[in-house]
């Protein structure tokens, strides 16, 4: 069943697709987004950053590399020759040390603010939210325009970690240098895009139409019968897609990847075909995007990128499951066909399992003309509590030149200092970027980042990659990901996504839970007990473990311990522990429903040793978190205390 409805959004005349912005006007790159598919001008496009450039992994860490150079008692961390606008700010590690930014050759620096203060909106020239902080990074979109140059100095000894993208322009180009004293007409362009990047997971359709156009809305009812597929859209003239909605959650979550969106212009092959949560930013089959172009909000998937086409437009989702699956679909779209300087947007869908050791991970390898607007990655190690693959740089090759280096995974995504508390360690969204889950015992991680003043764009061709390890591309890893883009001609590669049975999500059998680190715990002894982190040496090894110390009897009974584990995937486990054994410890039980699972196992020892694993039992675990239960039910003859210093909880899923 299909409705069509529609907004006019304003009167008057259309603007021209992509009209000159410059110095003060480049803040509209922030809230103009109907000119996000119009082709750039920049003549570069680059980044100053930390990278090691010895292709180690000190990027940031010594400060070594953290400079261009020194003068006096400051460090110069860019030197731009314009005209040219810089476009965003980013650090992990901010101080309280003054940053200067000196414009074309001036006796004095136009901004003098506290380095951490660029980021913390306090400034009326850097509100919130195209300033912000989370997941561990710190970053400004704020765009900073020169006339004929610009010079970032940072009064302090050293830095650490820094990224400063910009983009250069011809030299006739009218760039009006940045003024942190706001006039009228800049405050409002301010204010203007600062309400746009506080809608993020709203429709905001009006501001990826032209102005003046005219918002139709097609709604679709689909139901998808086993292995079939539906039309939701066509249009068989000119005209602009400024709006995707689907819903429910519920029908599009799956590991399987097998429902898909494909989306074909002017008769060519499809510019979008992938998975249809992937698309909208699900991580290992579950909504976990919010952002201000795509994503999830409630039970609405969205997607705002505006895809304009010639002459005709085909929106299709395509099952292949084995189950029936109803739908609802909006299409929102205007009659405005795309203009001579604009590019037809692209999706493309790729995955490496496993990534190819000593090659980094390729998002997009392509030529023609065109510029990335975005990239969304799920990482997952095939071992449990490592994710050490998540140091590899981002690299960029625009035009045949390494223009772009990047230092760390995170950093890449506006974030930073992963497996940290209240850093990189949770789902977290922004406008532009964010995390889309981190789970160290999985083995884990993802992230999304959007592009707008910052696009990169290219004239003959982009590479755009990522490492998968500190150095050398040594770890395999299963890397998936979503890349979008707006190009004059379709991807060098196949788009196509691969046989369904190459797409699912791949879930760990054998999960490892390191208590010293960041094991959640549901609950311990209530009375007469004690749970501290500590660390012993063991002959050359630093042993970590979680202590509980107890004496007598709890307020129920036997002392327990109640871990949190949490398992991708449902089904029947064993349940191991690794302690370190002692002339202290416990005889510890694994119970459920306050029933023993299997017999108890006595972990005394006359001298402290590692246990290895031990099996306490089996137990059958719901994906997700679940509680477990381990009591100490009694102590050896020998023991000199009622205590279980616990290294690793180890589920093992049976096949």
């Amino acid at each position: 069943m299909k409705s069509t409805c529609f907004t006019i959004w304003t009167a008057g005349i259309l603007l021209a697709m992509h009209p000159s912005c410059r110095g003060a006007a480049a803040i509209e790159e922030l809230s103009r987004l109907d000119r996000l598919a119009a082709f750039k001008t920049s003549v570069k496009v680059g980044m100053v950053s930390s990278y090691d450039r010895t292709g180690g992994n000190d990027d940031g860490f010594s400060g070594k590399y953290s400079m261009v150079r020194k003068e006096a008692d400051a460090v110069v961390i860019a030197d731009l020759q314009g005209p040219g606008i810089i476009y965003r700010v980013w650090t992990p590690t901010p101080t309280d040390d003054m940053m200067e930014f000196w414009f074309d050759g001036e006796a004095r620096p136009r901004v003098e603010i506290k380095f951490r203060d660029l980021f913390l909106g306090r400034h009326p020239a850097f509100p919130r939210p195209l300033v912000g902080f989370g997941a561990g990074g710190y970053y400004c979109y704020v765009p900073l325009p020169f006339a004929k140059s610009c010079v970032v100095r940072v009064r302090a000894p050293k830095i650490q970690f820094y990224q400063i993208n910009y983009a250069l322009y011809g030299p006739d180009s009218p760039v009006s240098t940045f003024d942190p004293q706001l006039s009228d007409e800049g405050r409002s362009r301010l204010e203007k895009a600062c309400r746009l990047f506080g809608r993020a997971g709203e429709d905001i359709s009006d501001a990826t139409a032209p102005t003046g156009a005219r918002i139709e809305c097609s709604r679709s009812a689909v139901v998808l019968e086993p292995n079939s597929s539906k039309t939701v859209f066509q249009a068989d003239k000119g005209g602009r897609i400024v709006g995707l909605r689907v819903s429910p959650v519920e029908a599009v979550a799956g590991k399987a990847r097998d429902v898909l969106l494909k989306i074909s212009f002017d008769g060519d092959s499809p510019a979008v075909f992938c998975p249809l949560g992937d698309f909208f930013g699900y991580a290992w089959g579950q909504p976990a995007m919010q952002s201000l172009l795509a994503g999830t909000r409630g039970e609405t998937n969205y997607c705002y990128f505006p895809m304009p086409f010639d002459r005709r437009a085909v929106v299709e989702i395509v099952s292949e499951r084995t189950r029936r699956t109803d739908l609802q679909v909006e299409v929102l779209h205007t009659g405005i066909p795309r203009g001579p300087d604009e590019g037809r947007f692209y999706a493309v869908w790729g995955r490496e399992n496993p990534t190819q050791l000593g090659q980094p991970y390729t998002f997009l390898d392509t030529e023609g003309r065109g510029h990335l607007v975005g990239v969304v990655l799920q990482s997952q190690g095939f071992e449990s509590g490592k994710t050490l693959f998540f140091e590899g740089d981002d690299q960029t090759t625009l035009d045949g030149e390494l223009v772009i280096h990047g230092t760390g995974s995170e950093d890449f995504f506006n974030g930073g200092w992963y497996d940290v508390p209240d850093r990189w360690e949770k789902r977290i969204s922004f406008p532009l970027s964010g995390c889309l889950g981190y789970a160290k015992h999985l083995g884990r991680t993802g992230a999304y980042r959007f592009f707008l003043g910052d696009a990169y764009a290219y004239r003959r061709s982009i590479r755009q990659t990522i490492e998968h390890a500190g150095e050398k591309n040594s770890i395999p890893t299963d890397y998936c990901s979503v890349t979008y883009f707006y190009s004059d001609r379709k991807p060098s590669a196949n788009p196509e996504p691969p046989p369904l049975s190459k797409r699912a999500v791949t879930d760990l059998d054998e999960i490892i839970f390191p208590a010293w680190w960041q094991l959640p715990i549901y609950a311990w002894s209530f009375d007469r007990a004690s749970l501290t982190r500590k660390m012993e040496r063991l002959g050359n090894e630093e042993v970590r473990y979680l202590s509980l110390t107890a004496t007598g009897q709890d307020w129920f009974g036997s002392h327990f311990l109640s871990p949190v584990c949490d398992v991708p995937t449902a089904g029947q486990y064993s349940v191991y522990l690794e302690v370190l054994k002692g002339p202290s410890q416990a005889k510890v039980q694994l119970f459920q429903n306050e029933n023993p699972v299997a017999e108890a196992v006595d972990f005394y020892a006359e001298q402290p040793a590692k246990s290895g694993r031990v099996l306490m039992g089996g137990l059958f675990l719901n994906e997700g978190r679940n509680n477990l239960m381990f009591k100490l039910v009694g102590q050896h003859e020998k023991s000199t205390g009622l205590g279980l210093d616990l290294i690793h909880v180890i589920c093992v899923r049976k096949p």
